[in-house]
């Protein structure tokens, strides 16, 4: 089971809580502008909606099907991210976003490298996935900088309105894992 809370760098992640779901409506509130074009759940955003997310996080990780987290800087809420398990790859795929004034920072990257430690915590886990429209060039760097391998190129219908249709999958393997020095 990975922890509950760990930190990296910048960030600080605390595993969301069905008690949580004002704190994630707000926060993508704020955040809905910045949203929207890259994520299509966002287009539904609703206190029901933020209250079914925080309760199916609590479900699946004590299940063990998906971990997910808050990212906290300094304190503050500041986005989400989580690693969910994908039996098609014998690993984990990783996704997370920040509030548009905290973007920029280092602080995704720091969340993701966390996350990363955490899913490779587990012992059962082969790799991790990062997936990203390639019309989303803030998503490009993280993975480069965490040494992932790009290992797919795909084409389908875009899912969110900024999205151009071009998948990028990004992968980082249990051995290149244990070969890092963040």
């Amino acid at each position: 089971m990975p922890a509950e809370t760990t930190e990296y760098g910048s960030a600080a992640l605390r595993r969301w809580r069905a008690a949580d779901a004002d704190a994630a409506y707000q926060i993508v509130d704020e955040s809905l502008d910045h949203l929207r074009p890259w994520m299509p759940w966002a287009a539904n955003h609703s206190r029901q909606q933020s209250a079914e997310f925080t309760a199916n996080c609590e479900r699946a990780w004590t299940v063990g099907t998906a971990y997910t987290y808050a990212i906290l800087s300094e304190g503050a809420l500041v986005g989400s991210c989580g690693v969910v398990r994908q039996d098609q790859i014998a690993g984990m795929e990783i996704g997370y976003w920040l509030a548009p004034s905290y973007t920029g920072r280092g602080l995704a990257t720091s969340a993701v490298a966390a996350l990363t430690i955490q899913a490779f915590s587990l012992p059962d886990n082969q790799c991790v996935e990062i997936l990203h429209d390639e019309a989303n060039h803030p998503s490009h760097a993280i993975p480069r900088r965490l040494g992932f391998t790009l290992i797919d190129i795909s084409r389908g219908a875009p899912q969110a309105p900024a999205e151009c249709g071009v998948r990028l999958t990004w992968r980082l393997d249990r051995a290149a894992f244990m070969h890092r020095c963040w």
